[in-house]
């Protein structure tokens, strides 16, 4: 645990990436593999699930420290971070422990979760005499679910394949999957991670592995540069950038894999498309988009969102909102890895697969053949009315890279314009981490009824926290403070005196919300400090942007 708090500490105080790199490879050249297993876990993104109720530690917390829970309250507003809080309000130790972070994270914390209160009030208690002040930040963190450290997974994949002496585009193969929240890492989990490279290993031997995802850059260009910067379109396969979930289907071994891009499998949550997978012949890989099909089209994201998150799916549910595949690259066929193989060639692959098959719930992403860039300009254009978000302009010879990367062609995202209102700012929190002395996390309005109207009033729909310079979020922070009307515990409603350009991805109708309404991705666009509060939008403006049928 000691030797993990170190490299925690290391990799927080630096803004050095070869810093960064220098910390991770010691580690992992000196830690004990099962050590080293769990490291590589929480550093690639990998959260158990909640092992000890956040109001249970806030209020054992404050009695270790012998502080009033006004104070307690106060000093966690300052810092903005809750582990950290605990961690430097607690007294110190009066004990010691010399075990690592696999014998933590198994013998110590994972008991936490299901713990009746009074025995899991005794082991915590009993824990945090035995840490130093350096170790339990470490600590906390993990038991919240707020482990965080200035490293991304890419780091940590690069460090493991110069420890290993493996590309690094295997290992981030490898990869794939080993942060699911109810993986269990060990020293054979870490060993494969890091074991030599076999060119000539089947691809089968991966089990329900998925590959990385390859990632599209954002397009940005004026339509007018598009042939002298990307050639004729017809070097290009073009397609709809579906609004749904991205996923890769796996069939290996007679059973199939269902992998969101976050990693998680979340293959029973979709049955439909299970039942695809048992459909699909053995040592078979799809790359596509899971949506809601009905009435042969693409249903908007709100419908899809009904289900994501769900435990049980009644009958009812998979009737209304039907969930499909749409399929867009062939990743493996017959057990054989195809990423090597120029797109057009998996294309064709996958379209003479669909074909065959002739599954409901398996739909092949139409291609747009256009002449000119000005054709498919028109297109993008009618992308919000039927349902999507733009369009794909993927290179015709590219192969199927990892992450957003160039190396094996290019895959671009011609997204349309946000969806934007003006909107006022009423209520502001504070933020978390370098912005915890900041009013930065704001609560938006619009107004219910039109200027004429003498008794309309500002509804909340929205709230926002990006989008401004630091500068700006200075002023703001100001501005919130100088026109505060009431303090709620962290929040403060205030004035409303400033407008706001917010844009936003989506937009649905929600019984949830005291508006009415949700929007998708909200974040600021511009401080509108050129317009009156009185000539911020309305709801009317918003229910004018919602889908058709909607």
């Amino acid at each position: 645990m000691k030797d993990f708090a170190a490299l925690y500490r290391d990799l927080d105080a630096s803004t050095s990436n070869l810093a960064k790199q220098a910390a991770l490879r010691r580690y992992f050249n000196e830690a004990p593999p099962r050590d080293a297993a769990w490291a590589v876990y929480f550093l690639a993104g990998g959260k158990p699930r909640q092992l000890v109720p956040a109001k249970l530690l806030r209020l054992l917390a404050q009695e270790a420290a012998e502080l009033p829970e006004w104070l307690f309250e106060e000093s966690y507003q300052a810092v903005g971070d809750l582990a950290e809080t605990i961690a430097l309000l607690l007294p110190e130790p009066d004990q010691s422990h010399d075990q690592g972070l696999a014998d933590w994270v198994e013998q110590h914390l994972l008991p936490l979760r299901g713990a009746p209160p009074q025995e899991l009030t005794e082991r915590l208690r009993a824990q945090w005499r035995q840490l130093a002040p350096e170790e339990r930040l470490v600590y906390f963190k993990l038991i919240t679910g707020a482990f965080r450290v200035g490293v991304s997974k890419l780091a940590v994949t690069q460090a493991l394949a110069a420890v290993g002496g493996v590309p690094a585009t295997q290992v981030a193969q490898r990869l794939m999957g080993y942060t699911h929240p109810g993986a269990r890492p060990d020293a054979s989990a870490y060993a494969a991670l890091v074991a030599p490279h076999d060119p000539q290993a089947p691809a089968a031997a991966q089990g329900g592995q998925p590959y990385p995802f390859f990632l599209a850059q954002p397009l940005a260009l004026p339509v007018e540069q598009f042939d002298a910067d990307l050639g004729p379109p017809g070097r290009w396969l073009v397609e709809w950038k579906w609004d749904g979930i991205r996923a890769q289907l796996v069939r290996r071994a007679d059973q199939s894999w269902l992998w969101s891009r976050g990693e998680e499998l979340i293959t029973e949550r979709f049955p439909e498309i299970a039942t695809l997978g048992e459909a699909l012949p053995d040592g078979t890989v799809l790359d596509g988009e899971i949506v809601v099909w009905r009435d042969d089209q693409v249903q908007p994201f709100a419908q899809l969102q009904k289900r994501i998150g769900r435990k049980t799916l009644g009958p009812r549910m998979l009737r209304d909102t039907p969930a499909a595949l749409v399929a867009y690259d062939l990743l493996e066929w017959q057990g054989q890895d195809q990423r090597e193989q120029p797109l057009s060639q998996r294309r064709a692959m996958l379209d003479t697969l669909v074909e065959r098959l002739q599954h409901p719930s398996l739909i092949t992403s139409p291609l747009l053949d256009e002449p000119a860039w000005s054709e498919l300009a028109r297109l993008r254009d009618e992308a919000r009315a039927r349902g999507v978000e733009g369009l794909m302009l993927k290179e015709r010879a590219s192969r199927y890279g990892v992450g957003r990367t160039r190396d094996a062609g290019l895959w671009w995202k011609w997204k349309i314009d946000p969806m934007s209102v003006d909107a006022v700012l009423i209520y502001a929190q504070r933020g978390h981490g370098r912005r915890a002395s900041l009013y930065s996390d704001y609560t938006f309005a619009v107004w219910n009824a039109p200027p004429e109207d003498p008794a309309r009033q500002l509804v909340p729909f929205a709230k926002a926290y990006s989008g401004l310079s630091d500068a700006e979020m200075a002023q703001v922070d100001a501005r919130i403070r100088r026109s505060t009307i009431e303090s709620f515990g962290p929040v403060r409603s205030v004035a409303p005196t400033m407008v706001f350009e917010l844009g936003f991805e989506g937009i649905s109708r929600s019984g949830r919300h005291k508006s009415g309404i949700a929007v998708r991705f909200p974040r600021m666009l511009r401080w509108r400090q050129d317009k009156p509060v009185e000539e911020a939008d309305t709801l009317q403006t918003l229910a004018a942007l919602l889908p058709p049928g909607s």
